[in-house]
């Protein structure tokens, strides 16, 4: 059965106080205790050779990407680039652009969409501060869609197709109401909404979470903790495929300190500023894609959000959570469509 794999956008959530009463108090406590431990508890617990080994694991893995990096007013911007064939043969839509969530890059946006859509060129870029993105100084969400048409205008494209995934949705967003001309469809899935959640700004503390070692215990010390901060609802998952993409979204994360700087650009920049955006002014056809028991990005901010979008399609999915288990084939289905249209 083919996976597909969602951002781990909520860890912009999951630093922010009063979410106890919406995760339970257990995953926070165990994510504040291992951010106050880091490296001097692993040491401490003996833990060291196998932190190491994971982290050095997922260094090699991030180097194995074939990544690339175009020049831009912004400075430097990574990205990947992959063609996702068609399941049969069949005319090549336009390019896909996609505005990843916290906590990837490049890599782990192409891991996003692999199985979304097909018979299209995808272009993943890692956004500010992310992996070898630049973080320009006093950068604002503006900038960073900008700097994407700066990407695009390099890569020689002209009309995309703009996907935006969680805390990608500002970027996402913010291209689709800057340059509509040049953005074909948007499609948001799980996106931060005003009113969610996720939009709120986390307290200073909280980016002492934001380092390989906090991360990595929190996985190890409580690997259940760890799948509620990336927003499975309790009762999930319900097969192995659910557990092999959990699994596989846990690892893309990893390693956190090349990525560290554009976690802390979108929990206290881009996500809250999603609440200051005209939605109202969105010209391109735009789908909403969101599952109602999304314990992270509110299904309710989703709902609101459709209705201030003039011709917005909002579909809701019954389950599956911030990283849509088990809704694989009906995602790619609505998604195919939408992009036809």
């Amino acid at each position: 059965m083919t996976r597909r794999r969602q951002d781990l956008g909520p860890f912009s959530r999951t630093v922010c106080v009063g979410q106890t009463e919406i995760m339970g108090r257990r995953p926070v406590t165990v994510m504040v205790a291992a951010s106050v431990v880091g490296i001097g508890g692993i040491a401490v617990l003996g833990l060291r050779q196998r932190f190491r080994h994971d982290v050095d694991g997922a260094w090699r893995r991030l180097d194995s990407i074939d990544r690339r990096i175009a020049s831009t007013g912004f400075g430097p911007v990574e990205y990947c680039e992959r063609r996702i064939d068609a399941a049969t043969d069949g005319e090549v839509g336009r390019p896909v652009l996609v505005s990843h969530g916290i906590f990837h890059g490049c890599d782990g946006g192409m891991l996003s969409v692999e199985d979304m859509v097909t018979g299209r060129l995808v272009v993943s870029p890692s956004r500010f501060g992310y992996l070898g993105s630049a973080l320009p100084h006093d950068a604002s969400v503006i900038d960073q869609a900008d700097a994407l048409v700066d990407l695009i205008d390099d890569l020689e494209l002209d009309t995309i197709d703009v996907i935006g995934i969680s805390a990608g949705t500002g970027a996402a967003v913010q291209l689709a109401l800057r340059r509509p001309e040049r953005v074909g469809h948007l499609i948001i899935s799980s996106g931060n909404w005003p009113g969610s959640p996720t939009a709120r700004t986390p307290p200073p503390w909280a980016r002492m979470f934001y380092t390989d070692a906090a991360m990595w215990l929190v996985r190890t010390a409580s690997p259940s903790a760890f799948a509620r901060l990336t927003g499975v609802p309790r009762g999930l998952p319900r097969t192995d495929a659910d557990e092999a993409m959990i699994t596989e979204m846990g690892d893309s994360v990893f390693p956190v300190k090349p990525r560290r700087a554009g976690a802390i650009f979108d929990a206290y920049v881009s996500n809250p500023d999603i609440e200051r955006y005209r939605l109202e002014d969105l010209a391109v056809p735009t789908l909403i894609i969101h599952a109602r028991d999304d314990p992270l990005a509110s299904y309710q901010s989703a709902e609101a959000a459709a209705r201030r979008i003039p011709g917005a399609t909002l579909f809701p999915l019954e389950s599956g959570g911030h990283l849509q288990l088990g809704q694989t084939e009906l995602v790619r289905e609505q998604v195919a469509q939408f992009l036809q249209s």
